[in-house]
């Protein structure tokens, strides 16, 4: 059967969200945005038939079967409400909300109404990743018992603020990588969270404000020259743009819990290569890259060597395409064949994405300090 699709956002989200689902066979019918005269070029591109800014209206005129939701965090919880109310599947880019307890009211939402959902912490789908699951459910490692995650972005101070400053926008770092790691280690055992205590830190605290980004990939290209001009005009930052994070899993893979240090400097240069490595008690994988999505090096008990990735992931992987498209490509596709009723396996949905937002919701009150200055 064919499935209608509605796109909410025109960005570089939507525009991928966009290719994904007519990648796996998806009829995308409608493309809804903030700005008329932008929403209507971005559809013409990319030959969508209807466009406007009224998400009502769209949902009324198209009567679509799935909507996918590709704007920023804050402007995701009414959209899909009404998505939901309308009866339509709903495939939402991470976060799902701004805070637990309008993540959790989704999520009821949907099981409610019988609609089925899609979370899109989705790098976990890359063929580096599917490989390291696939050693470590064959035993190569033995049991699991630690992993780490680490990446240091350097990202640019100047950056324009938007929405990535603001809290109530869907920004921050945990919104916005911390949940992509979380959703790796959780697929790479087979595991679900167990408990969790971490900290956050804004070294930012402003950023300029400057006009005429729309796309959030090209934001670079609008710093100002000149951060001390006296005439800019700055926006006060409110998320973290550092964060450090324990969890403990639990896993079929690991008799024990598996402990996972999180742990991304927003800001900061890197001295080693970003990383993910799982560690287990005969031998220890370790994937280059913030997302685990470069080379694969297995140690066997006594030494490092790389490693092939298998021809049917590598297959899977065209290579014109990014690895943030493919991965939203896969999941759609996981997704599509769950609506036929085709029984595609467990891929990430509200359910997810309602504990992510609650586990970042305890990071951020960061309350787990204790004071040692009175223990002597």
């Amino acid at each position: 059967m064919s499935i209608r699709v509605l796109i909410a956002g025109t960005g570089f989200a939507g525009q991928g969200h966009t290719q994904a689902f007519r990648g796996v066979g998806a009829e995308v019918v409608g493309m809804v945005g903030r700005t008329d005269h932008v929403t209507q070029s971005v559809a013409e591109k990319m030959s969508i038939p209807y466009s406007g800014t009224n998400w009502t209206q769209a949902l009324a005129d198209l009567k679509p079967d799935v909507v996918s939701i590709a704007t920023p965090g804050g402007a995701h919880f009414a959209a899909i409400k009404e998505a939901i109310a309308a009866g339509c599947h709903v495939f939402c880019d991470k976060p799902l909300t701004t805070c637990g307890g309008t993540a959790n009211e989704l999520f009821a939402l949907a099981q409610a109404n019988g609609v089925k959902t899609a979370y899109a912490a989705s790098f976990q789908y890359t063929p580096s990743v599917q490989h390291a699951k696939r050693l470590i459910a064959h035993g190569a490692i033995g049991e699991v018992a630690e992993i780490e995650c680490m990446s240091h972005f350097n990202l640019e101070r100047g950056i324009p603020f938007g929405w990535s400053h603001r809290s109530e926008a869907g920004g921050g770092r945990l919104n916005n990588n911390f949940t992509h790691t979380l959703a790796i280690a959780e697929a790479l055992t087979g595991g679900e969270v167990l408990r969790v205590s971490g900290d956050i830190r804004d070294d930012l605290e402003r950023a300029p404000i400057v006009d005429g980004v729309h796309d959030f990939t090209k934001r670079r290209s609008f710093i100002p020259s000149d951060l001390n001009d006296p005439s800019l005009e700055w926006g006060e930052s409110n998320v973290e743009w550092s964060y450090t994070v324990m969890a403990q899993l639990r896993s079929p893979t690991a008799r024990k819990p598996i402990s996972v240090l999180f742990k991304h400097g927003g800001l900061v240069p890197r001295f080693h290569d970003d990383h993910i490595v799982i560690y287990g008690t005969k031998g220890a994988i370790f994937l280059k890259g913030h997302y685990g999505s470069g080379a694969l090096s297995l140690h066997d008990g006594s030494s490092w060597a790389e490693q092939q990735t298998p021809a049917d992931l590598v297959a899977a992987a065209p290579a014109d395409m990014g690895e943030t498209e493919f991965c939203w490509h896969v999941l759609a596709g996981l997704f599509l064949q769950d609506i036929r009723g085709e029984n595609p396996g467990p891929y990430p949905t509200f359910k997810e994405g309602s504990l992510y937002q609650n586990i970042i919701d305890v990071i951020r009150r960061s309350e787990t300090w204790v004071d040692v200055t009175t223990l002597s």
